[in-house]
């Protein structure tokens, strides 16, 4: 028993964080584009935050290497595009619309519609 409740002390690594994990870079305006990007790329261990603000591991280690790459001389959307080719389209906040992704686009729209069909033949009914 007290294996499971020990086990969330497990789930980060007893290793340094990656270089540019915690550290800005040098360049104002290149830290400005790494951010940006960094806003909107969604932690894979934390699911509901932004690499920027999670404290996870695996997201030091993705801010580092967007810093990294950023330092590098390459453009925000080459670094998504590679990080979207790895990680899938759920590093993303905005999955492009596709077959797998039009559930997620088309429901609230199904439901808002269903919602209305609902709502008029309840009014109707009163109105009789």
């Amino acid at each position: 028993m007290t294996l499971i409740f020990a086990a969330p002390s497990f789930a980060d690594s007893k290793l340094p964080p990656a270089e540019l994990a915690y550290t800005q870079l040098p360049d104002p305006a290149q830290e400005a584009k790494a951010k940006a990007l960094m806003d909107t790329l969604r932690c894979l261990v934390c699911q509901g935050q932004s690499i920027a603000d999670s404290d996870a591991d695996m997201a030091g280690d993705m801010r580092a290497l967007v810093r990294q790459r950023i330092a590098a001389g390459e453009r925000p959307g080459d670094v998504r595009t590679w990080l979207v080719q790895r990680y899938g389209d759920y590093v993303t906040y905005d999955p492009p619309f596709s077959w797998v992704t039009a559930p997620l686009w088309l429901a609230p729209l199904v439901l808002l519609g269903l919602g209305v069909l609902i709502a008029r033949r309840n009014f109707a009914k009163r109105r009789s």
